[in-house]
């Protein structure tokens, strides 16, 4: 299964327990900047192994994260901030996957609730 995480902008503690919760259980988190996405998972000491994906490499390496799948791994797909979609290479992703059957899952992001003054 591909799970689509969103991300905080901004502040770390903007993440629902859920995000968390996948990114500890996965087989691999495939993320935009590893740089950037290493500062959150070790923020929550997530040991969970990075792996990049990004327009530079989303061709080179889909067959294999497709076979991954295949073979019964779970991923999880990050980007630097907010949700995976079409204008970062999520969308490839996800479209292979749909093609193979391979469930994808995206999960909400947090509700930010505020008052005007």
């Amino acid at each position: 299964m591909l799970y689509l995480v969103p991300t905080p902008i901004g502040n770390l503690k903007d993440i629902t327990l859920r995000a968390l919760e996948v990114l500890q259980e996965v087989d691999v988190v495939l993320a935009e900047d590893t740089r950037n996405s290493a500062r959150l998972l070790n923020h929550y000491q997530i040991r969970t192994p990075l792996s990049p994906y990004h327009q530079h490499n989303e061709h080179k390496i889909l067959q294999h994260l497709i076979d991954q799948f295949l073979a019964a791994k779970n991923m999880a797909l990050i980007t630097d901030a907010g949700t995976p979609g079409i204008s970062d290479p999520a969308f490839l992703l996800v479209r292979e996957c749909i093609k193979n059957g391979i469930k994808v899952e995206s999960l909400p992001v947090p509700l930010l609730l505020y008052r005007r003054w």
